[in-house]
């Protein structure tokens, strides 16, 4: 398991103990919680983990509740992976523990391997979720430019060169490079041939 910062809550001292150990032993760094309100603040941070182990019952603020309130404040640039610890096993508390927020639940007495597996899993969503939001600036950043290049462009009725917002002239082809990540292979059209290239060489035999 690479290293990565863990929130961990626990008002029981004993399993606050258990979390650090377990989570120090898979390599990762913990924040340790000893309520639901310390949990929450660490998780409101700009930098905050983006993976959190929380006890369902703590006093202040549960488990729950601070599920509930990352899902409100965090938005998909700031991805969090929230695994609730719980003595419930009622269908209708786990329904409404996932319905607040948590991505996962472990049940406790917990098994420690089970605990790890899902904090793997956690760790590969969070991944996913980086990367999807990288993938969307990337596609809204080459959107801006398709529009910028859709607009009314300023060009030279003489020369063709086309002026950017600096009010600098410069080619069509160094534009486009720099606006649309293009690259050109120069060439001669037979228009310009004829007209230009031809003649020059005419001159040049004749000397």
């Amino acid at each position: 398991m690479r290293s990565q910062k863990i929130v961990i809550a626990d008002d029981d001292p004993v399993g606050l103990r258990l979390l650090e150990a377990l989570v120090t032993s898979w390599g990762c760094g913990a924040v340790s919680c000893r309520n639901g309100l310390e949990a929450w603040a660490a998780l409101e941070q700009f930098d905050a983990p983006a993976l959190a182990i929380l006890d369902w019952v703590m006093p202040g603020l549960d488990g729950v509740e601070v599920c509930r309130r990352v899902r409100q404040t965090r938005g998909t640039e700031t991805p969090a992976y929230l695994i609730l610890l719980t003595a419930n096993e009622r269908p209708e508390d786990i329904v409404a523990g996932l319905g607040a927020g948590a991505d996962d639940y472990v049940t406790k007495p917990f098994d420690p391997h089970e605990l790890r597996a899902r904090v793997q899993v956690g760790m590969r969503v969070v991944d996913l979720q980086h990367a999807l939001a990288d993938r969307v600036r990337e596609l809204e950043e080459a959107l801006a430019q398709v529009k910028l290049l859709r607009g009314l462009l300023p060009i030279c009725t003489y020369c063709k060169k086309i002026r950017d917002d600096q009010n600098y002239w410069e080619q069509v082809d160094g534009y486009l490079a720099r606006h649309a990540d293009m690259q050109f292979s120069h060439g001669i059209c037979p228009d310009c041939f004829d007209r230009i290239v031809e003649p020059e060489l005419k001159g040049v035999e004749g000397k």
